[in-house]
């Protein structure tokens, strides 16, 4: 196996909204809000026109482009025995990802994001954890790891209790990891934890300017270039206009964005671009050759709706 993504399995549901919906539900847009109440959740739902359902989650994304560029790849997420559920492992299964789960009835359901997408093309999300959020140390094979060049995991999968659990038996296990960190809130939140983990465990980081200038608490972009060359491993990070840039040591490769795109839905952007980016690593591919993949998959992913290509 070339690379096990482990990842919070939710199901994707986009929604078109305009930025007066987003204002009067208290949401911040281009962020991520997790809700722990169904019934608030449900409540969001009620009068919005669905534009498309797919099996989501930010990892599971990234390993379902790289299954599309020809690599073996599998994932692992928990998922309830239920209408959502079965959507999910047939999507995964659709695209010849190996899906490592054995679903059964559990207490809570599927997880389920709503993406709200505003004219601008932003995107906000609605994140109701559901039982992926539940995933334990159990759910984690570790045999399916160990046979696994790379394994990729999201920062938002990382929570006290059992899903730390199953991340350290994961990281353990591990040949090399890999992870993202997902979302600025989820960096904030896990700060002390996060910049452990990138220092100490990671052998590749994925991050937006953002994330990484949150988590080192930096003032300007020379100091995220300065803290990455000390650490001696793999830092990726996205800069939106500015292209992306990836440090190495003392190496530090940039790579431009490509002109003239029809943007519709950034939805997936930072996911497919980890998965570009991953293929070109596993597959020996240059860094630079490796952050143009990751461009070339983000482009094409954005001028279309939802995460999927």
């Amino acid at each position: 196996m070339k690379i096990l993504g482990i990842g919070n399995a939710i199901v994707d549901v986009i929604c078109k909204v305009n930025d007066d919906f987003i204002i009067q539900n208290n949401l911040t847009k281009s962020t991520m809000k997790l809700f722990f109440d169904e019934n608030e959740f449900k409540k969001l739902l009620t009068n919005l026109k669905i534009e498309k359902t797919v099996s989501g989650g930010s990892v599971a994304n990234s390993i379902v482009g790289i299954s599309q560029l020809g690599d073996k790849a599998a994932f692992i997420g928990k998922v309830s025995d239920d209408e959502f559920g079965s959507k999910y492992e047939e999507g995964l299964k659709k695209e010849n990802v190996e899906y490592f789960y054995s679903k059964k009835k559990e207490k809570l359901p599927t997880g389920t994001c709503l993406i709200l997408v505003t004219p601008d093309s932003e995107r906000t999300m609605c994140t109701f954890l559901g039982t992926a959020g539940k995933i334990n140390e159990n759910d984690v094979s570790s045999d399916a790891i160990k046979k696994s060049e790379i394994i990729f995991l999201e920062g938002y999968l990382w929570d006290e209790g059992e899903p730390k659990k199953a991340f350290d038996k994961a990281i353990n296990n591990a040949n090399k990891v890999a992870m993202s960190l997902s979302d600025q809130f989820c960096v904030d939140r896990h700060k002390p934890h996060f910049l452990e983990l990138v220092k100490n465990k990671l052998d590749i980081t994925f991050a937006n300017e953002q994330e990484i200038t949150s988590l080192i608490e930096a003032k300007a972009f020379n100091e995220v270039i300065n803290f990455s060359k000390q650490l001696n491993k793999l830092v990726v990070v996205t800069r939106g206009e500015k292209g992306a840039v990836a440090i190495q040591g003392e190496d530090v490769i940039e790579s431009g964005i490509l002109q003239n795109l029809k943007i519709l839905d950034l939805t997936g952007a930072g996911d497919l671009f980890a998965a570009g980016f991953l293929h070109g690593y596993v597959n020996k591919l240059s860094i630079k050759e490796s952050l143009e993949k990751g461009t070339e998959m983000s482009s094409k992913v954005i001028q279309q709706i939802g995460a999927r290509l």
